[in-house]
């Protein structure tokens, strides 16, 4: 008898290492899906864009099943480091000021920041043209830093929202003078569609390495250095065998990349 429960015992010990071994890794992915073609949803209401088609494929990469979780952009560091999710795919600007809270994998993508105006506005993005004038950013993010840092003590009155669609409402209805924005997102999101057509990118470029940095990243906790050396190798592997690339075309005709 005593034999018979010995053998129950490692039977139930075998079967309990089993489950684990074939149990599929979950990753959390936070997201604020407001950024087309980057993160936004469809009509169905299923999130869709090129960094929630880069972390499906990352989690296949992993052979993890991915779960995502919907968080307003400026809550989403917070919301990482009280564990919320296990990681931001966001279009999160890889900046210093960042990494003093989280760590950063390897780039994903690195698109260009632009003031927006009307096209018959004048208005350049330097502080002396736009004193006196309503720019409006999305808080939180490295264009808001921008524009704190470069215009608002001189003479430039930011508005900060936290929603990208209501900077673009107020620009269109003419509460706004002008945003500062990824020119990505914010052609895909305004200038291409009719209530966008009298606006335009001004140029030149708007452009601050220690604000901008070099280009995006998914955020990781401090602490989860296994995590990250994890996606660093996913993200090599759909570099190397052609599966970035293939889900950049979905939605770029350029090297959204960069180098």
């Amino acid at each position: 008898m005593k034999k018979a429960l010995v053998l129950f015992s490692i039977g139930l010990a075998m079967t309990g290492l089993s489950c684990h071994a074939s149990a599929q890794q979950q990753i959390r992915f936070g997201t604020d899906a407001t950024f087309p073609p980057f993160e936004f949803k469809a009509a169905d209401g299923s999130l869709q864009g090129f960094d929630i088609d880069l972390g499906n494929a990352i989690c296949a990469q992993l052979r993890a099943k991915c779960i995502w979780v919907e968080n307003g952009f400026d809550g989403l560091i917070p919301a990482l480091q009280a564990r919320k999710f296990d990681a931001i795919i966001s279009s999160l600007s890889i900046t210093d000021e960042r990494k003093k809270a989280i760590n950063f994998s390897d780039k994903l993508f690195n698109t260009p920041a632009y003031l927006v105006a009307s096209k018959d506005s004048g208005l350049k993005p330097l502080a002396e043209s736009l004193q006196g004038k309503r720019v409006g950013v999305q808080q939180g993010s490295v264009f808001e830093a921008y524009a704190k840092k470069h215009w608002q003590s001189q003479g430039v009155e930011l508005v900060s929202y936290p929603a990208a669609e209501a900077v673009y409402a107020d620009l269109v209805v003419g509460r706004l003078d002008a945003t500062l924005d990824d020119a990505t997102v914010v052609t895909t999101a305004l200038l291409d569609k009719p209530q966008g057509k009298h606006f335009s990118l001004i140029e030149p470029q708007v452009k601050d390495d220690a604000i901008f940095g070099p280009g995006t990243g998914i955020g990781i906790a401090k602490q989860n250095s296994e995590l990250l050396e994890q996606l660093n190798g996913a993200i090599k592997a759909i570099r190397k065998d052609g599966t970035y690339d293939r889900l950049a075309k979905k939605y770029f005709n350029f090297n959204v990349y960069g180098e």
